[in-house]
């Protein structure tokens, strides 16, 4: 199995409170992403940038998506690695249920194991209209693009919006699932996450009533 280089969390005790004292650091990291054509960028550069504290880096957090319009992302650090956040629109969530899109993925029912339980969905998220994926190819580990709108031609034939790996021209739509013939192998994981409250999503704690172990995903 190929591996990325990319250190595996272990599980999240159900009662981790997120760490307050986060707050400024996501405000400092998160970033905004709007549309196609938004460059890639060095996740170690980013990595660098977490907080060296191990409890405060492995912690719950929380990220308020009240504010994030449809068709924009935000990348949020946790346990060291880049989650996209995607608030998908009524279209690009009709586009997803397309039988024609279905025939172009590697795994498009999800059947391996690279979301929890609950996310095993044809949207791969509790909530159909927000996204959540680790932004880690599974190929060699680079940073993919975020490339909502659709295209007949770019980046390749009939792109119905979704990911664009920079590096090897992995390609992921916008529920992270990749399509045949990319070199990498796996869909974009779905960490464990939770939504307190319809506007609020809490990267590293499942649902109540949920046990999922993210190192028991395939790869990252």
């Amino acid at each position: 199995m190929t591996t990325t280089g990319q250190t595996r969390p272990g599980p999240i005790p159900a009662d981790t409170a997120p760490a307050a004292g986060r707050r400024d650091f996501l405000a400092l990291v998160t970033l905004a992403t709007a549309g196609a054509g938004v460059a890639a960028f060095a996740w170690p550069f980013l990595d660098s940038l977490r907080p060296g504290d191990a409890a405060a880096a492995h912690a719950p957090i929380d990220v308020d998506v009240s504010k994030l319009p449809p068709g924009q992302q935000i990348t949020v650090v946790w346990h060291g690695n880049p989650v996209f956040i995607t608030h998908r629109t009524p279209a690009s969530l009709a586009r997803l249920q397309e039988a024609s899109l279905k025939a172009r993925l590697r795994d498009g029912a999800s059947g391996m194991v690279q979301q929890p339980p609950y996310a095993t969905n044809w949207h791969r998220s509790i909530a159909p209209e927000y996204g959540v994926v680790v932004g880690i190819c599974t190929h060699l580990g680079c940073v993919p693009t975020y490339a909502p709108t659709p295209d007949p031609s770019t980046p390749i034939a009939n792109w119905p919006g979704g990911y664009a790996c920079p590096c090897h021209g992995s390609k992921f739509d916008l529920a992270g699932r990749v399509f045949i013939g990319a070199p990498a192998p796996y869909n974009l994981p779905v960490p464990p996450y939770s939504m307190p409250n319809p506007t609020t999503i809490r990267i590293g704690q499942n649902p109540p009533g949920s046990d999922f172990d993210f190192s028991s995903i395939l790869q990252i």
